[in-house]
């Protein structure tokens, strides 16, 4: 009777730690890996997605406002990323976060107009809104979203968040 309450034990044990390593948070991306993918200087920048309704908003900004040269690239780089996503094309990241990044397998199932996506220029860098009115899709862009946050960051940006509500789109 001993012995199989310390197999049982054992047993356990090892299911405890394979639940830990399945479990354990993916390696946030390093800034060298990352910039071998933007044509930007990532250092000076701040990256945020914040999750709304029907998708969320991904934001590149410039930490200092005098460098309009970082900001075109920045810009550029998120209108060409934009019009791959909208073409239903995450081959970019794929590279960067691997095939099995949450939410991803779903987003390049759906069709090109399931999930609208839009380039916007700000003066400090840019953004790209997803939206979507399909609940699969919702959920695919939150998971993706919240991967996207674990991998990079997601720090705050000041001043920002008034016209970027979680409860409106």
């Amino acid at each position: 009777m001993k012995h199989y309450l310390l197999i049982i034990l054992g047993i356990l044990q090892c299911l405890i730690v394979v639940q830990a390593i399945e479990h354990a948070p993916a390696k946030p991306i390093n800034q060298e890996q990352l910039q071998t993918i933007v044509p930007y200087a990532v250092q000076g920048t701040v990256q945020t997605f914040t999750k709304t309704v029907h998708g969320g908003v991904q934001h590149v900004v410039i930490k200092s406002t005098d460098n309009a040269s970082q900001i075109k690239l920045i810009q550029g780089h998120l209108q060409k990323r934009a019009e791959q996503y909208q073409a239903g094309n995450y081959a970019a990241t794929e590279r960067l976060h691997g095939a099995e990044m949450p939410g991803l397998a779903q987003l390049k199932k759906a069709k090109v107009d399931d999930i609208k996506v839009q380039y916007q220029a700000l003066d400090n860098g840019g953004q790209i809104h997803f939206s979507t009115e399909y609940p699969q899709f919702v959920q695919a862009l939150h998971e993706w979203f919240d991967a996207q946050a674990e991998d990079h960051g997601n720090p705050g940006i000041p001043d920002h968040d008034s016209h970027h509500s979680p409860a409106a789109e």
